[in-house]
């Protein structure tokens, strides 16, 4: 608890000069094609998740293409993030996991060679500013405690036409079972070949999200070295397998449904299915109603724990916005034999949060959650959780108990645009006989100066 006093202190004596900050700052433009995706209103995904509307998807609109393919170096984008971030974590058997990195990243992309071929590629860096030998753990930095630098992206780009581009290298990539997982120092990337599509959408008209692809390698978010995806699941050193996939999401209007499989020779299959849709109450009320679905098998050889095994989990969610506040609730339940399985992201399943994913077998649990967009000062945000888990099957785990809290401001305009700071501190309650309970904070402090 002294680490949360004084990262709170911390905290407050930063607010008031960011609020200064923006005070004085002139307006700026609507963002433009070329912006990344930005969220157009409160959302209660979690940091490290895809929803599956999010999936597939190019990260830049074709306006951009268009206007800057005609030339190639002189169009070539740089990308330049700097983190911090500190972790301090007292786990249920009172061990400790403590670290404090600084770090970030510096990325490149050109513009498109005869209109069709781009190359692009990404550095990112975390090294140690604290972390005890003996307090290992918190994934900010490698095994050891140790500083990694590494060459997370090198790709190059093929744009079959305006929507559809063809991607061969190392990159990362969003979708609910493979993605970033990017809620730490560096993120999640891929050795692959994939295939995304973005078509439609805008004035109402339908939107299509599809991909496909074949995913050799990973990088892992505090390793410098790219693992098979069968040795990253579990399965033994020899096994060598990638991962098929292939999705797709349709958007319209308030309705959005899709689905996505993901499958691995002889080491597991994995069904992903999520729709949505929102229902306006009035000029400033909507109820968004949600349902998710996973179904995982081994496959093959069952090469990953040498004998069959099979999963599931359903869920479901409701939630109520109003103004800049959002209101939810949401359900999950998880069964079939075994735990489910998330090697190669973050976990997408409603009750997935800060520490716990809630996803044993047997295991269901009910997720309320309470957010806040303050509009007098803006980029502040507010939310509270809480997620009561019943026993799982297992006889020798117990249920679970968490409270989540998470303060952010993001500096959306002056000097200091680009600036995100964010404090989140989890506590768990462990129902065993000895009332285990785990306690987990967070300070994050981002900054993404203007594109050069």
């Amino acid at each position: 608890m002294k680490a949360l006093t004084h990262l709170l202190a911390v905290t407050a004596a930063l607010l008031p000069g960011l609020a200064a900050a923006q005070t004085a700052a002139a307006p700026v433009p609507p963002p433009t094609a070329d912006d990344e995706y930005i969220e157009t209103g409160p959302s209660s995904t979690e940091q490290g998740q895809t929803p599956l509307d999010q999936a597939f998807g190019p990260r830049d609109r074709a306006t951009w293409i268009r206007e800057t393919r005609r030339k190639a170096w002189q169009d070539t984008k740089w990308d330049v993030q700097a983190r911090t971030f500190y972790q301090d974590r007292d786990k249920y058997d009172d061990s400790q996991s403590t670290a404090w990195a600084l770090g970030g990243s510096v990325g490149m992309k050109t513009g498109y060679f005869r209109d069709r071929f781009a190359l692009a590629a990404t550095g990112y860096t975390s090294q140690r500013l604290y972390g005890p030998d003996d307090k290992d753990g918190t994934l900010l930095l490698a095994p050891g405690q140790e500083g990694y630098t590494v060459l997370g992206e090198a790709y190059g780009e093929v744009l079959l036409n305006e929507d559809t581009r063809l991607k061969l290298g190392r990159f990362g990539i969003d979708s609910p079972y493979i993605n970033r997982n990017d809620s730490r120092m560096t993120p999640n990337t891929f050795q692959a070949v994939a295939l995304q599509g973005l078509y439609g959408g805008g004035n109402g008209a339908p939107e299509w999200r599809v991909g496909a692809g074949y995913f050799h390698k990973i990088k892992e978010r505090n390793s410098d070295e790219f693992t098979n995806m069968a040795r990253d699941a579990g399965a033994p050193a020899w096994v060598k397998r990638g991962v098929y996939t292939l999705g797709a999401n349709y958007k319209q209007g308030n309705f959005s449904g899709g689905a996505i499989l993901y499958h691995s020779n002889d080491i597991i299959s994995i069904f992903y299915t999520e729709g949505k849709y929102g229902i306006p109450l009035g000029d400033d009320w909507k109820l968004t109603l949600a349902a998710q679905y996973t179904d995982q098998d081994s496959a093959g050889d069952n090469l990953l724990r040498g004998q069959e095994f099979s999963s599931r989990q359903w869920g479901g969610k409701a939630e109520l916005g109003w103004k800049g506040a959002l209101f939810t609730t949401g359900y999950t339940r998880a069964s079939g034999g075994t735990n489910m399985q998330n090697p190669w992201s973050g976990y997408p399943g409603f009750t997935s949060v800060q520490v716990e994913d809630f996803n044993r077998n047997g295991e269901g649990a009910w997720l309320m959650r309470a957010s806040y967009a303050f509009e007098s000062v803006k980029g502040l945000s507010l939310y509270a959780l809480y997620v009561d888990g019943s026993d799982p099957d297992s006889p020798t785990e117990y249920a679970k108990d968490e409270y989540n809290l998470n303060a952010q401001w993001t500096v959306a305009e002056g000097a200091l645009k680009g600036l995100m700071m964010r404090v989140r501190y989890a506590h768990v309650e462990q129902k065993d006989p000895l009332a285990s309970d785990l306690d987990d904070i967070r300070l994050l402090v981002y900054y993404d100066p203007p594109s050069l």
